[in-house]
């Protein structure tokens, strides 16, 4: 299994209405990440915005990645997600992950 740590940035004004979507997540979102082994998956928020996510994958990072860009309900997610981030326009959050490097770890 491997582990994957990642960083983006919410608009900090944007940090609560980002924060009550993700109480309820699609369901068919949800059922996305599973199939294409989203495991384990959680999002920390510091109150600037800055967010940390970090999920475990049978596939690797690319892979889990790859696996999504196929879903509909994807692109819906982050064509609806994609005003809370920092990020060039036009970019998704998906597609402006960079994984973290694993650089200690304890079972």
């Amino acid at each position: 299994m491997k582990r994957i740590g990642f960083l983006l940035k919410v608009k900090e004004e944007l940090v609560d209405e980002y924060k009550k979507h993700h109480e309820a997540v699609w369901p068919e979102m949800l059922a996305a990440l599973a199939r294409h082994g989203w495991q384990n998956y959680s999002l920390f928020m510091r109150p600037d915005g800055l967010l940390f996510g970090y999920f475990e994958t049978p596939h690797g990072f690319q892979a889990a990645l790859d696996g999504m860009a196929g879903e509909e309900i994807n692109a819906k997610w982050q064509e609806f997600m994609a005003p809370y981030f920092e990020m060039p326009d036009g970019a998704h959050a998906d597609q402006m992950m960079v994984e973290l490097e694993e650089v200690f770890h304890l079972d």
